[in-house]
């Protein structure tokens, strides 16, 4: 871990930010898991159902960053870490599985012409996560440059990905709301499934130790 020269007292104000960013992104995901998932129930779209879940794990990648970050906080020179790397393993296997539900669900949802009652809250959650991310990444960024940590700009990538799923959700809620095309929510859904197994490709890539766009260690 490279760190660029700091007196000691903004050093430590600079990894509080970096924690607290952490710990923003954990609750933030959680409340957003709840409510799309909710909301996705409540008006059977499938593609606002999976954002939800998408969002639950991310909770469980905030929790390893948020560990790592900590570790780095106290200058440790480990190799590995045994609690990154089995929640690294969880969050690839829950992508994974959650990449394959939403795949077989959309495609059946496609064929048997299913309709949502409403999109509508895909629309507002998608344009609510998609201001909150492009806040969340300007600030992580604005910490892991001024600490020279690979890490946190690698977790800003991650906040990055989100945003990107956002606009996933968007397309396929607008679309839905304006065209009223039922295969349109299917089609997020799968998009949402496609982000999800690259996603868990990656935490799997990062847990062997290999290079990796996503929550990567210094």
């Amino acid at each position: 871990m490279s760190l660029n020269p700091h007196s000691g007292g903004n050093h430590h104000l600079l990894y509080r930010r970096a924690l607290n960013l952490a710990l923003i992104t954990i609750f933030y995901n959680i409340v957003e898991g709840v409510v799309s998932v909710w909301f996705g129930l409540e008006d059977d779209t499938l593609s606002l159902f999976g954002f939800g879940l998408d969002s639950f794990v991310e909770v469980v990648s905030g929790v390893g960053i948020w560990h790592m970050i900590r570790r780095q906080q106290g200058v440790s020179e480990e190799d590995s870490d045994r609690f990154e790397r089995t929640a690294l393993r969880v969050t690839g296997t829950a992508f994974c599985l959650l990449a394959a539900g939403l795949a077989v669900t959309a495609v059946w949802n496609l064929y048997a012409q299913h309709r949502p009652e409403t999109t509508f809250w895909g629309v507002v959650i998608s344009l609510v996560s998609l201001s909150f991310m492009w806040w969340l990444i300007r600030a992580k960024q604005r910490v892991g440059r001024e600490l020279g940590s690979p890490a946190i700009l690698a977790d800003a990538e991650c906040s990055r990905a989100c945003m990107i799923l956002s606009a996933v959700l968007l397309a396929a809620s607008a679309g839905y709301e304006l065209t009223g095309i039922g295969g349109l929510d299917a089609l997020g859904a799968l998009g949402i499934a496609w982000f999800s197994l690259r996603e868990g490709r990656e935490a799997f890539a990062e847990a062997k130790g290999l290079s990796c766009s996503c929550c990567t260690d210094d």
